[in-house]
């Protein structure tokens, strides 16, 4: 999974303009995160359509504030740079919530 570097909103548009992306939100300091981290490579290969993209929400502060993104670990996807659907709380998220949210989507 790539680690997204800081940026604003507006690079990140330019970044994900193309194709199906989920960027996952996360923090070294959150135990909920901790917890889906070890199913994430497991989701990745599940949904291959997707590019995943991790984005630690403290590096990315204002990034995270401008996509309203208040509660870890969450995930935002987008397709041609469009947001179609977001699963985003701060509650403890299972591999088979988050696949349920990306089969959603489908």
């Amino acid at each position: 999974m790539e680690k997204l570097p800081q940026m604003q909103e507006e690079q990140l548009l330019e970044k994900i303009g193309k194709g199906k992306v989920v960027l996952f939100f996360d923090a070294g300091w959150c135990p909920d995160c901790h917890f889906i981290k070890p199913a994430m490579p497991q989701i990745e290969q599940d949904f291959p359509e997707y590019t995943f993209i991790e984005v630690d929400r403290d590096e990315n502060i204002d990034l995270a504030a401008e996509l309203n993104i208040f509660g870890i670990p969450s995930f935002v996807v987008y397709s041609d740079g469009k947001e179609i659907g977001r699963f985003v709380n701060k509650d403890r998220k299972t591999k088979q919530q988050v696949e349920d949210f990306l089969n959603d989507l489908k």
